[in-house]
C-alpha cells in the first residue's frame, strides 16, 4: 500500500476478519491499493470474505464507497448549467426502462451520464441491449462520453477504466472467492460508479419478485434503505422506489428484441406496454423532483421530444442516424421465429419470470460464463401478462414467440415457456400488485 495508514495489509484483513472496524482512511487506503495492485489478489479475496462475514458498520458503508469513488476519475460537469441525475436498476427479466428513462430525463432539462452494466444471472444487461445497435460504442473514452451529454444531453454507456477503477477488480475478485451475496459490498459496488459520474440525484429501482434477485419485498426494501442512506451518507441525494417484477416487463425479452420494443415506445408511446411506461415515468418523476426540475416526463415522451433525443444519443456513440425510422433495417434477426402456444385455452395467471430469463439464456441471449458470446437476435416477443386471454389455435393469441437460432433451440425454448407461464381460467386470476409498490427515502427527507 502506497499510501494511507502505515498498517500490513494483513493487519487490516485481520482486525476485519475478527469483527473490529476500520477508519475512514484505512478503508480509503485499502480502495487505493485494490485499485494500484498494493494488494495481492489473494489479499483483495481475504479482505473481501472477511466483510461478507463480518459487514460494515454504516459509517463503513460510506467510507469504503467513497474510497472505490476515488480510485479513478470522478467526473464533474459543472459547464453544463443543469443538474446531472441518473438511475440504477437491480434488474430485472425484461427491463429496458434505462433505454426510456434516460432520453425521458434529457428531454425534461437534465444531464443523464448513466454508467450502466451487462447482463448478471437470469437477467439482461443493458449493455448487452444496446450492443445490438450496430456501430453503438457502448464503452467509450471519457471524451467521446462527454461529447455524448452535450450532443443529446444522455449517454447510456459501461464504466470506462478511469471510473471507480478498484471497483471493477474487486467486482471479479469477490464474484470468483464466492463473496458477491452481501449488502456490505454490493451497495458500495452500485453507488461507487454512480459517485464517480458526478451526480447531483439519484432514483434506484429495487425489484422484487420471481424475476428479481431478491424475491422477498422486506429483503428488496433493506436493500433499498442501505442504499438511500449511503448514498445520502456521501453527499448524493437519493431515493428508492420498490418495483414488481412479478413478470416480464414490457413484451419481449432479449437484447435486440428490447431494443425494438424501446424505439417504439418512444415514437409510439400510446401502443407501448402500460406497466413500462408507468415504471418509466414513475421513476423519472422521481428524481426530477429530487433534483428540484420541474419537468414533465410524460409529455417529453409523448411529444418526441424523449425520441430525439435517444437518436441523438445513439448517433453521438456511433449508432445509425435513421434507427427511429428504420429500426427492421439495423437491429439484427432471427433466422428461427415460432409462435408458443398453450396445450389449452385460457387466461394467463402468473409468469415464473426467472424461467422465462433463463430460457432466453439458453437461447445464446445472455451469458452463462465470461466467456461466452451474445447473440443479439434471439429472445422472446409479444409475451403474453396475466389476465391475457390464450390459446391452442393458429388464430388465437400466442403465450410468446420464441426467437432463435436453429429449430431445436426453439423447441426447447417453447417447452420452457409453458412450463414458466400459467394458463387457467379467468376465475383462478388475480390481479397483481402495482408495478411501483413503495417509496424508500431518507429519514429525514
Amino acid at each position: 500500500m502506497s499510501d494511507g495508514p502505515a498498517l500490513l495489509p494483513a493487519e487490516l484483513i485481520r482486525r476485519k476478519r475478527d469483527g473490529g472496524a476500520l477508519t475512514r482512511d484505512e478503508l480509503h487506503a485499502i480502495a487505493s491499493a485494490i485499485a494500484d495492485g498494493g494488494f495481492s489478489d489473494a489479499q483483495v479475496g481475504a479482505f473481501a470474505m472477511a466483510v461478507f462475514l463480518r459487514g460494515f458498520t454504516d459509517p463503513e458503508r460510506v467510507a469504503f464507497t467513497e474510497g472505490l469513488r476515488d480510485s479513478g476519475t470522478v467526473l464533474r460537469w459543472d459547464h453544463l448549467d443543469v443538474p446531472v441525475v441518473d438511475k440504477h436498476s437491480t434488474g430485472g427479466v425484461g427491463d429496458k426502462v434505462s433505454l426510456l428513462l434516460a432520453p425521458i430525463l434529457a428531454a425534461c432539462g437534465t444531464a443523464v451520464p448513466m454508467i450502466s452494466g451487462r447482463g448478471l444471472g437470469h437477467t439482461g444487461g443493458t449493455l448487452d441491449k444496446l450492443d445490438a445497435i450496430p456501430g453503438y460504442v457502448s464503452t467509450p473514452g471519457l471524451g467521446r462520453l462527454r461529447a455524448a451529454i452535450e450532443a443529446a444531453g444522455c449517454a447510456v454507456v459501461g464504466q470506462t477504466d478511469d471510473l471507480a477503477p478498484a471497483d471493477r477488480r474487486l467486482y471479479a475478485i469477490r464474484d470468483a472467492s464466492g463473496s458477491v451475496e452481501t449488502r456490505d459490498l454490493i451497495v458500495p459496488s452500485i453507488l461507487s460508479k454512480k459517485l464517480a459520474a458526478g451526480l447531483g440525484a439519484l432514483v434506484l429501482d429495487v425489484k422484487h419478485g420471481s424475476g428479481a434477485f431478491m424475491e422477498d419485498v422486506d429483503d428488496a426494501r433493506e436493500l433499498a434503505r442501505t442504499l438511500v442512506a449511503v448514498a445520502t451518507g456521501a453527499g448524493l441525494p437519493a431515493v428508492a422506489l420498490l418495483t414488481d417484477m412479478d413478470r416480464v416487463l414490457g413484451t419481449t425479452a432479449g437484447n435486440g428484441l428490447e431494443v425494438a420494443e424501446s424505439v417504439a415506445a418512444l415514437t409510439d408511446p400510446a401502443a407501448a406496454d402500460p406497466r413500462l411506461v408507468e415504471v418509466t415515468l414513475a421513476l423519472a418523476t422521481t428524481v426530477l423532483r429530487l433534483a428540484g426540475v420541474d419537468g414533465d416526463p410524460r409529455a417529453a415522451l409523448e411529444s418526441g421530444a424523449a425520441a430525439d433525443r435517444f437518436a441523438r444519443m445513439v448517433v453521438a456513440l456511433g449508432g445509425p442516424a435513421d434507427l427511429l425510422e428504420r429500426p427492421d433495417a439495423h437491429l439484427p434477426a432471427a433466422p428461427v421465429v415460432r409462435p408458443v402456444h398453450p396445450e389449452r385455452g385460457g387466461v394467463v395467471l402468473r409468469h415464473a419470470t426467472r424461467a422465462l430469463g433463463l430460457a432466453v439464456i439458453a437461447l445464446g441471449g445472455g451469458r452463462r460464463t465470461d466467456k461466452d458470446t451474445i447473440d443479439h437476435r434471439v429472445g422472446l416477443s409479444h409475451v403474453a401478462g396475466p389476465a391475457d386471454a390464450v390459446g391452442p389455435g393458429p388464430d388465437d393469441r400466442p403465450l410468446a414467440v420464441v426467437h432463435a437460432r436453429t429449430e431445436d433451440e426453439a423447441e426447447a425454448a417453447a417447452a420452457a415457456v409453458r412450463a414458466a407461464i400459467e394458463v387457467g381460467n379467468e376465475a383462478g386470476w388475480s390481479a397483481y400488485a402495482p408495478v411501483v409498490t413503495e417509496e424508500v427515502r431518507a429519514p429525514d427527507a
